[in-house]
């Protein structure tokens, strides 16, 4: 909540009037309240909190103003110049110590907040300033206390104790005006009014997100989470960053007994102290007796079953039938050992590693140099493969850089907010409020989406356009841009290449044309474009929905055509954002964890390049391309005679055993490895199959940078030790490298991170050169590109010039390219899958969290009402969905906003793993699986797993 100021705040006209007899400046248009505060005088406030709008209805803050016959609230009330001000007054404060009095004569006699001074519960900041003004309850006032609602334990997170509310509306204004989730309201009138959740439902039954907005608002403890219900004292607070969804929010821990028992939000410049359900309540998996504690090397003669992953007791993660402990010099000595041997006997392109998104920047940089020196190819990849690869390919491309050109938070600029193939209220929920929150101002949002998620509510137009038509669609609106006269004419003669061409190409896309095939009227297309086209600001914001195709890098292409054409980039509220998935997708691929790429994205295959790392590293390097995720699933399996066969591999932090496609594919290479070591922190579905399992350390218990969706690298300080002898990761990719025969050194504190940082600033210098690591201690967060010290950094780009050869967009014309499996009689459903709010990823961390796991406990398949009412199956009911692949047994829930003929499923749950069913096939130019679309089955009926999720028997975990 807390917006951060400004600096040009400094540089406002200013006012002089009095307060409490003294001369004062304030800026203009700010309340006396602010003014006073940063002189040094504070006056009680209950209602009014940093970043939420004044309200004045507590009048706590009352103040005296000459001239005037009441009491004015200092919250709202703005300072005029000569404004004579008395805040200590008798008059004022008598008033103020009766609003704290009446107050605190309602309150039930033991709170909610641990006041550390005295040791007791109190009531939070009403008792502060209650404190602060010496004020006491009569006994007279006590008597009239009125009756005590009982408290609310609904929810899995959050108890509500009414009791101890003083109505000063602070979770509304949360609730609604910043998270706008429109969940908390006020009923009634006088002394009967309450506040409610929806239409006064147990909050627990509410259609409440669990984004904790409320509790970090409510002043007394009427709202708390559960987890702090009782002593409030903790042993320290850590500063440190959200490690779930790309948008990078700050937090802070709160530690207690090596603990994390709470979280709050940070003001940092992604999310201002907002935070969603994960991030708030979601930390307690790195607590899971399930934690991989020893190093773990499989049994002697325990075959590798990759169908027995359907099996596995995941409740107690027993490995003991499957592995033996061991120490870390064994397991070290023997993956080492047999990695180095299939090196020098098999050949350098015998061996692959998968790094993880889900790390530090400096972990990812020493994994992939790892890959590169000490096994000797380019065979590295992770996840952004499987989410972003294909906006990566046309961003480069067409504009020279992967990364974003505006920030999320410039949405507040945009006169039109256009997303498309995103469900930002499910995956990047803190993002989604700054997009709520311009439309409430007036910016009107385009959701283009197959599937009509939450953000439609705030919608101006809805394109649910048919699964798989996106060129289609989006080149109708580029035709209409054009053949209407809507082009920025200079931008395009000034900085775009090949417009031309691109004309040429739409001319057969007109939206008359295009309407039959993507579903979508022309006239709304034609709408649509004109307000694109004309808006003072046009912003772009996409997801996995857009890139998940064979034709992603099209789909990519005409996004970046539609904004240039309309000169709608490298300006304020426009642009082009690639929503990235997990909290390190950006500082990952940066720090050069892909194939094709070595740190800041210089290609393998670039000489000038070739030659500065090998001599910035000190050894020869290979310069061909590596094999990306799904190639490598193929390498592994391809015949012995092949040069490029794999047969080795060391993982980090992914598993692709949940969330590659074709998991029965994915899971039978993976099992055919000679030699595969997997470096974790749960027994994963890929660790199963491994032969030698390292414990390593949760996000909480390291310190080290990430790179958001912004291009903000972050500092996130350790706040824990890791349990047992599971070790930190950067510790345990150095020991790799050690027992590969690399002498690395990297000195310093936190096994050398601030080393490793230096390190990989020097290979990243033309984007981050001025982000030194004792500025990130400093400041915690800096965006790049930012090439001093001085350097703000640049959180818009492309103001003047794009980073291509030329320096200007290269537009390259996309024609429809058909999905590689359409649905057919037999097959009759389009499956999509992706993720949902309550779980991340493959779930391994969340759904080890118990408010996570209570929340959203099972896995569902989502079809709209028309299509469960055709296959005679009710909410709740159990289906069969089949692919080509593999099938699941699944229970249906209703979600009208899924089209006819297509399911949704969420890929995080192993009882009904998604990707058994995914389609494999790649973009050519992203090599990026279609999971976003493939052909399927449903029928009535099946048998689910009995029992699902991680916790059932977490008790007795090994």
């Amino acid at each position: 909540m807390n917006a951060r100021a400004q600096a040009a705040e400094v540089a406002l006209p200013t006012v002089a009037f009095t307060l409490d007899h003294q001369t004062i400046h304030a800026f203009e248009g700010e309340t006396i309240l602010k003014a006073a505060e940063r002189h040094g005088v504070r006056i009680p406030r209950l209602c009014y909190q940093d970043g939420l709008r004044p309200d004045g209805n507590c009048r706590a803050c009352v103040v005296e103003i000459a001239g005037e016959r009441t009491l004015a609230p200092s919250c709202c009330r703005s300072v005029t110049a000569g404004m004579e001000v008395q805040a200590s007054s008798e008059r004022a404060v008598k008033s103020q110590k009766m609003v704290l009095e009446l107050l605190l004569s309602d309150m039930p006699e033991q709170g909610y907040k641990w006041n550390e001074h005295d040791e007791s519960l109190q009531h939070g900041e009403l008792s502060d300033w209650a404190a602060r003004l010496k004020v006491t309850v009569r006994p007279e006032l006590k008597a009239l206390r009125r009756e005590q609602p009982k408290a609310d334990l609904s929810h899995p997170a959050m108890a509500v104790n009414l009791d101890a509310c003083i109505q000063c509306n602070r979770c509304v204004r949360a609730c609604r005006e910043e998270q706008v989730n429109d969940v908390i309201g006020f009923a009634l009138r006088g002394a009967h009014s309450e506040i409610v959740f929806d239409l006064n439902d147990p909050m627990g039954e509410s259609t409440c997100v669990a984004c904790g907005e409320c509790v970090q608002a409510c002043p007394t403890g009427a709202l708390m989470p559960k987890t702090q219900v009782g002593s409030q004292i903790v042993d320290k607070k850590v500063d440190s960053v959200c490690p779930f969804c790309g948008v990078g929010c700050l937090l802070t821990y709160n530690v207690k007994d090596n603990k994390i028992v709470s979280v709050d939000g940070r003001d940092g410049p992604a999310n201002h102290s907002r935070l969603c359900v994960k991030g708030r309540f979601g930390f307690d998996y790195a607590h899971s007796p399930q934690r991989l504690t020893v190093p773990l090397i499989r049994k002697a003669g325990v075959a590798k079953d990759p169908q027995a992953l359907q099996h596995l007791n995941r409740h107690t993660a027993d490995w003991s039938e499957v592995f033996r402990e061991a120490t870390w010099d064994e397991a070290l000595a023997l993956t080492t050992g047999a990695l180095k041997n299939l090196r020098d006997t098999k050949g350098k392109k015998s061996l692959a590693g998968f790094g993880s998104a889900k790390g530090s920047n400096e972990e990812a940089y020493l994994f992939q140099k790892l890959v590169r020196t000490g096994f000797g190819s380019n065979n590295v990849d992770h996840c952004t493969r499987l989410c972003h690869a294909s906006s990566v390919a046309a961003l480069l491309e067409g504009v020279g850089s992967a990364a974003v050109s505006n920030q999320v938070h410039d949405v507040e600029n945009a006169g039109l907010i256009f997303v498309i193939g995103s469900n930002p209220t499910g995956n990047h929920p803190v993002a989604a409020t700054w997009m709520k929150n311009a439309a409430k101002k007036g910016a009107k949002i385009v959701l283009a989406d197959p599937r009509v998620t939450d953000i439609g509510r705030h919608a101006w137009r809805t394109l649910q356009f048919k699964a798989d038509t996106d060129v289609a669609m989006l080149n109708a609106l580029i035709y209409t841009v054009i053949d209407e006269g809507l082009t920025d004419q200079e931008f395009i003669s000034q900085r775009v290449n090949n417009y031309e061409a691109l004309k040429e190409n739409v001319k057969g896309y007109s939206p008359e044309a295009m309407a039959p095939i993507c579903g979508i009227p022309a006239h709304t297309l034609r709408e649509v474009a004109r307000e694109f086209a004309r808006a003072k600001g046009a912003m772009i914001l996409w997801g996995m929905g857009v890139s998940q195709h064979v034709h992603g890098t099209d789909n990519a292409r005409c996004l970046i055509a539609l904004s240039a054409v309309t000169g709608q980039i490298g300006k304020p509220g426009s642009g082009l954002h690639p929503l990235r998935g997990q909290n390190n997708v950006q500082g990952a691929s940066d720090a050069g964890l892909i194939p094709m790429m070595f740190p800041n994205y210089q290609r393998v295959t670039n000489q000038a390049a070739h030659g500065w790392f090998e001599n910035f590293w000190g050894m020869k390097l290979d310069d061909q391309p590596g094999y990306t995720v799904v190639e490598i699933m193929h390498k592994i399996l391809a015949p012995d005679s092949d040069p490029h066969k794999i047969r080795g591999m060391y993982i980090m932090g992914e598993n692709p055993a949940m969330s590659d496609p074709d998991l029965n594919h994915a899971r039978h290479a993976l099992a055919s490895l000679e030699h595969l070591v997997v470096q974790d922190i749960f027994m994963t579905e890929t660790a199963w199959l491994a032969d030698v399992v390292l414990p390593a350390s949760a996000w909480p218990e390291k310190t080290g940078t990430v790179t958001n969706t912004d291009r903000m690298v972050q500092l996130g300080q350790q706040a824990i030790e890791p349990p047992g002898d599971a070790r930190p990761d950067l510790w345990i990719v150095q020991q790799m490298a050690a027992g590969m025969g690399l002498d690395w050194d990297y000195a310093g504190e936190h096994h050398g991170v601030a080393a490793v940082y230096e390190e990989m600033r020097q290979a990243m210098h033309t984007a981050i050169a001025g982000i030194t690591w004792e500025r990130l201690v400093r400041e915690s967060s800096v965006t790049y590109p930012c090439l001093s010290e001085g350097d703000p950094g640049a959180p818009i780009v492309f103001m003047d010039h794009f980073d291509t050869d030329d320096g200007r967009v290269h537009l390259v014309p996309a024609d429809i390219i058909p999905a590689n499996e359409r649905p057919d009689a037999e097959f009759p459903f389009v499956l999509i899958t992706g993720r949902q709010l309550e779980h991340w990823h493959t779930g391994s961390m969340t759904r080890r969290s118990e408010v996570l796991d209570a929340l959203e406990p099972m896995a569902t398949a989502s079809l709209c009402g028309a299509d469960l009412l055709a296959l005679g199956l009710a909410p709740g009911d159990v289906a069969t969905v089949q692919s080509r692949r593999g099938r699941v047994a699944i229970h249906v829930r209703r979600d009208d906003g899924t089209p006819p003929g297509a399911v949704f499923i969420p890929f995080a749950y192993y009882e009904a793993a998604a990707n058994l069913m995914t389609n494999a096939a790649l973009d050519p130019f992203g090599k990026i699986p279609e999971f976003k679309y493939c052909a399927v089955a449903i029928r009535h009926g099946g048998t689910a797993p009995a029992a699902s999720g991680y916790l059932a028997h977490a008790a007795s975990g090994s």
